[in-house]
């Protein structure tokens, strides 16, 4: 009863003591804490960490029972953990942090407290944009049917200078054509990927990283590989045509959902491609029609 008692004194003590402060605190390290399991869980980097506990496990074993040796081994191996980690988690690291751009504060967005105005130059992006998933749809559905292997990028905020400068510039404008002749299996540029930026078929043949996960099934080749890879790097959406089945599929975040028909994937390209483009006028509508209520009133 008295160690109830003495529970429950602390924890009104803490409630007394409790800031605001203290809540960010909680809520921040909790936050760290769940992304932190969240990049780490399903890669390589969950088994290493699995391996770093086992040595902690195994130190704290060999200074209870006074193993001397294997304390100091272990000690040593820990001196150097913070260096080593660094080198092992590089590319983990770096993803969390491309995510953290892409996300943060900042990140594109601008703070205009909801009065937002459309210029003419971002409906005109958002028009390119458009014409450029059509265009891609109608290449896609066509070389699906063709059995014609495919591999096009779609570049989002992350931007993609040093997989363009793997391939060829060829800044055209989008058409199922354009995008059919590339990939045509004799020509030059079909054996890599397409990159689409800002409306316009920017650059081909272009060769983007395999994904290093083993949890990618073994029926899928290397080009759904790379399109894998590409999205686990970048926020890029990216459309793959199988040359085997002429199966679609769209890849992103390191997902890839597959059996696509020309509705679905005009559907799913418009979702992703075109919703951050057609944000700020869904915006303007939204304050518009505040506006009118409010003039009404």
């Amino acid at each position: 009863m008295e160690f109830i008692i003495g529970l429950w004194n602390v924890f009104l003590q803490l409630i007394h003591n409790f800031r605001i402060a203290d809540a960010l605190d909680i809520v921040l390290v909790t936050f760290i804490i769940y992304n932190a399991i969240k990049l780490v869980r399903e890669t390589r980097a969950g088994q290493l960490v699995r391996g770093i506990i086992v040595l902690m496990v195994v130190w704290l074993l060999s200074y209870w029972l006074n193993l001397y040796m294997m304390q100091s081994i272990i000690s040593y191996l820990f001196q150097f953990a913070f260096i080593a980690l660094l080198i092992i988690f590089q590319p983990e690291i770096r993803r969390a942090l491309e995510q953290i751009g892409r996300s943060g504060i900042g990140a594109g967005k601008t703070w205009n407290f909801g009065f937002t105005f459309v210029s003419g130059e971002a409906e005109a992006k958002l028009q390119k944009s458009r014409k450029a998933v059509n265009a891609v749809v109608d290449a896609v559905v066509q070389m699906s049917r063709q059995k014609t292997g495919a591999l096009i990028v779609f570049e989002m905020k992350t931007k993609l200078g040093d997989i363009i400068d793997t391939g060829t510039i060829v800044e055209a404008i989008p058409s199922a054509q354009i995008i059919c002749n590339i990939f045509f299996n004799k020509a030059p540029l079909h054996d890599g990927a397409m990159i689409v930026r800002n409306g316009m078929v920017y650059a081909a043949g272009c060769i983007l990283p395999l994904t290093k996960s083993d949890n990618v099934s073994v029926e899928l080749g290397t080009r759904h590989r790379a399109a894998i890879g590409m999205s686990e790097n970048s926020d890029a959406v990216i459309v793959v045509v199988s040359e085997e089945t002429g199966q679609i599929s769209v890849v992103t975040n390191g997902t890839i959902t597959r059996n696509y028909t020309r509705e679905t994937l005009n559907s799913e390209l418009e979702n992703l491609v075109l919703s951050e483009t057609a944000e700020p006028d869904e915006k303007k509508q939204s304050w518009i029609s505040s506006f009118r209520r409010t003039k009404k009133q």
